[in-house]
């Protein structure tokens, strides 16, 4: 009987059985990710297998998805990821979905990876189930929010993918004014829901704002229409909230010039 060591995490289906042989038996030194060769790779994973912390998770995700860039290593993880993923403890999924996501995300980069949406379809497959168990039953908002991007990732929703959690998690969007082209605050949440294009975080005094016009829930299509319900059938009515907003249309406080936020959200895309 062979032993499984602390960083050979074994998958927990069948499915899975294949992607985790060839990950076992990944030539890591060929790869590459954020500073150079990836061969430190397996070391890492094993340190969180064996003693997960939230500051080895970070030396992960700074190798493999540096500022949102991806690499070679970042898809040759997905196997890994995925078997996290199943492992039964929520904490250690969660942040294996969390990563994943935001690596999925990020396939249409140049990586050197090849297909990897074909090539890694069992994972995300495994992932993309494993993250509708999650999101349904995560009780903190900000987990919710990260969970619903991840799962935008392996459905391979372009932009929302990884823009969703930026603003709705951090209550706040940058965008232009399509009109006089300043540079706007969108802000959603506590503060309130409103644009300005002063640095309203530091201001000492009043500052110039507009309140947003959230779309009415029945108005909703698309994307939109779809996060909104999911949020409401999973019980998180702040992020379906804050969604309507984001669908919803703004003022620039500068020219008062109107337009849908998730448009300039999107603009960049």
């Amino acid at each position: 009987m062979d032993v499984v060591t602390a960083g050979e995490r074994r998958p927990a289906s069948a499915t899975s059985a294949s992607a985790w042989l060839d990950f076992r038996m990944t030539d890591w030194s060929q790869l590459s990710h954020a500073y150079g060769a990836a061969g430190d790779i397996p070391d890492l994973l094993d340190r969180i297998a064996a003693e997960p912390n939230a500051e080895v998770w970070n030396d992960l995700w700074s190798a493999l998805c540096h500022q949102g860039s991806v690499y070679s290593a970042s898809f040759a993880a997905l196997p890994w990821l995925a078997g996290t993923a199943e492992s039964g403890n929520r904490e250690q999924a969660v942040n294996a979905l969390v990563l994943a996501g935001a690596i999925v995300a990020g396939a249409g980069q140049w990586h050197g990876a090849g297909d990897v949406r074909s090539e890694h379809a069992a994972e995300i497959a495994i992932l993309l189930r494993t993250v509708e168990q999650y999101r349904r039953t995560a009780s903190d908002r900000a987990e919710y929010i990260h969970l619903m991007e991840a799962m935008l990732g392996f459905e391979g929703v372009v932009g929302w993918s990884e823009d969703l959690a930026w603003g709705v998690g951090n209550e706040e969007y940058e965008v232009s004014c399509p009109g006089c082209e300043a540079s706007l605050f969108i802000v959603l949440g506590e503060r309130g829901f409103f644009s300005t294009s002063d640095d309203y975080a530091v201001a000492d005094g009043d500052i110039e704002t507009r309140a947003l016009h959230p779309a009415a829930p029945t108005d909703l299509d698309g994307i939109g229409r779809r996060l909104h319900d999911l949020a409401l059938a999973d019980g998180q009515r702040a992020v379906a909230h804050a969604l309507t907003h984001v669908f919803g249309h703004a003022t620039c406080p500068d020219c008062e010039t109107g337009f849908s936020v998730a448009d300039q959200v999107s603009a960049n895309w």
